[in-house]
């Protein structure tokens, strides 16, 4: 099922992606800031299931969070093509 542009669930954030089976996926930059170096992550969030059972996290370098979204669109490409 493609959930692409208006077909996706509306979340109320531009950093969400709601699934077509209700998990809540949160995209969001991370900067902790100790006082010798400055640490930035982009984190994802897979919040609950319709069940309740509980989501995962993880928080990537940007190199992983680039290689993460080329995969991404590798297989979302796949996808659509049927492949």
């Amino acid at each position: 099922m493609t959930t692409a542009g208006r077909d996706r669930p509306p979340t109320g954030e531009d950093s969400c992606v709601v699934t077509s089976c209700g998990r809540r996926i949160a995209v969001r930059y991370l900067r902790l800031a100790p006082a010798d170096r400055p640490i930035g992550r982009v984190t994802l969030d897979v919040g609950r299931d319709q069940g309740g059972e509980p989501g995962v996290w993880a928080a990537l370098t940007a190199d992983e969070a680039r290689d993460l979204a080329r995969l991404l669109l590798l297989q979302a490409g796949q996808a659509e093509r049927g492949a």
